[in-house]
């Protein structure tokens, strides 16, 4: 348990900017380019000025030269920006296939008792919609990132070459923008992490609700699976109402004062006032009034951002969470067993997260090979547990688990698979005829012996009764599209379909 505390502690502090190692050349190309259209933003301002100052000095004259250099620099800061956006969208696509990748390949290392635990729902947000947050960061984010951290420093470099007191003016009023911007995120970040957590328990009670929707429909009314639902949504609700009245106005408030008027209306009875005493160059004024009103342009973005950059972060950790879990181990080579006897020695094992004792303890049986067992109890007693451990959901804390006389742990997945033919209690079917359902685990089984599997799970007569026959499609994930009942009867050939002796196991 500490262990795992300790990781989970390790993964909160995991930098956010590791995890586009990958595509690390790509973001730093796209926030190079950011960076150099910020500048060039910049010279189309000062291009600007400089075309005043040659207005004021020769009126009747067209000041062609600073007026090419900005129409130079917006033509260019638009196809960099440009650019830097089309190279941190591929980047970001690019991550989002590694991170899948490796989130696939993960999960078939896992015990298969660990994907169970985490559910379908758990598993399909991880690799779905975690993994798409990313992209708000690495695809969004990072051209701004550059832009908010170059655009400000060259604007107070060039504020300062102008004049000093009026680039001391902007920063005063950046920075005390920037105070109650920070003074509100304090107040807000348990808020933040009680909202992610409300919001992710309406996800959860959305798809227990319609993955429970062919058992609702039989067993009960809706109310109760609903009921948690609108439970979870209310929650939601009374999180996100308590944000707003704790930190709403603070956040305006910050968000008001960073915006380019505020800066602007400085600028001018600053500049007003030096200009007055003759301590001024006119054109100097507007150059600074042009520069100074985008240095809080240019931060704004990125700080609108931040939510969905700190949201990032969570799922960040949930997806390396994942990647973090021990996996199933694997003989170095892979023993074959002879015969079909099962034998359980001394088992004990418990459930992680179970807060009751043992699930077994130093259970011990043998069945010999072709010898038909039924395990009787009373709920709870392990016959489930019996069974999983069997497939290896998850390995014994003590004792052996043998087939043919060769340990579990000594064989590799596929030959234990090739072992066992098995019906799960929950039917997982998938959007395919009703036949490529059946010869899921041996695709190239021909219908002949589809069929044949089919008469010996007694469901090829309701087979043939459908109007395509074993051409019938399923609409998929839990056989929605049929009765909860078919949908089992015709899943169970599946087991069948894979061994050469149908009922030997």
């Amino acid at each position: 348990m500490s262990s795992q505390s300790s990781n989970t502690e390790s993964l909160s502090r995991f930098p956010l900017w590791q995890v586009i190692t990958p595509v690390r050349r790509k973001v730093i190309l796209a926030m190079a380019l950011a960076g150099l259209a910020a500048l060039t933003s910049l010279g189309a301002l000062l291009f600007l000025a400089w075309s005043l100052r040659d207005i004021r000095a020769t009126p009747d004259a067209i000041p062609a030269w600073p007026l090419g250099g900005v129409i130079g620099c917006v033509v260019l800061t638009f196809v960099l920006r440009l650019q830097a956006f089309n190279t941190s969208h591929y980047a970001a696509f690019h991550l989002e296939n590694i991170l899948r990748s490796r989130l696939a390949r993960k999960a078939l290392q896992l015990p298969p008792g660990v994907l169970q635990q985490m559910g379908s729902g758990s598993v399909a947000k991880v690799m779905l919609d975690d993994v798409k947050s990313l992209h708000i960061f690495v695809a969004d984010s990072t051209p701004l990132y550059a832009r908010a951290i170059i655009m400000p420093l060259a604007t107070i470099v060039i504020l300062f070459w102008l004049d000093w007191r009026l680039a001391i003016a902007t920063l005063g009023v950046l920075a005390f923008g920037s105070v109650v911007l920070v003074l509100a995120r304090q107040r807000s970040e348990n808020m933040a992490q009680r909202y992610h957590k409300a919001r992710e328990q309406v996800s959860a009670a959305v798809i227990e609700f319609v993955q429970a929707m062919p058992v609702v429909r039989t067993f009960d009314s809706g109310s109760t699976s609903f009921l948690r639902y609108q439970r979870a949504l209310e929650e939601w609700v009374d999180v996100l109402k308590t944000w707003y009245r704790k930190a709403g106005f603070s956040a305006r408030f910050s968000f008001s004062i960073l915006n380019p008027l505020p800066t602007l209306f400085v600028l001018i009875w600053s500049g007003y006032g030096l200009l007055h005493y003759g301590s001024f160059d006119f054109i100097a004024w507007v150059a600074v009034l042009l520069l100074g009103s985008g240095m809080a342009e240019a931060v704004m973005p990125m700080m609108m951002l931040n939510n969905l950059v700190a949201q990032t972060r969570l799922s960040i950790q949930r997806i390396y969470q994942v990647l973090a879990m021990p996996e199933l181990s694997l003989p170095q080579s892979d023993q074959q067993p002879q015969e079909a006897s099962i034998t359980f020695e001394q088992v004990s094992f418990h459930y992680p997260q179970a807060r009751t004792g043992a699930a077994l303890q130093e259970v011990s049986f043998h069945v010999p090979a072709g010898q038909i067992v039924a395990l009787v109890g009373p709920s709870g007693a392990g016959k489930s547990t019996v069974a999983r451990l069997l497939l290896r959901y998850a390995d014994p804390d003590k004792g052996h688990i043998r087939i043919g006389g060769v340990d579990l742990r000594d064989m590799q997945t596929d030959t234990l698979m090739k072992q066992l033919s098995f019906v799960f209690q929950d039917n997982f079917l998938f959007a395919d005829t009703i036949a490529n359902n059946i010869r899921l685990g041996a695709p190239d089984t021909p219908l002949e012996a589809v069929i044949a599997a089919a008469r010996v799970a007694q469901a090829h007569d309701f087979i043939s009764a459908l109007p395509e026959g074993y051409n019938t499609r399923s609409r998929g994930t839990w056989g929605i599209s049929l009765r909860r009942p078919a949908a089992a009867h015709y899943y169970r050939p599946g087991a069948f379909a894979g061994s050469p002796h149908p009922g030997a196991r």
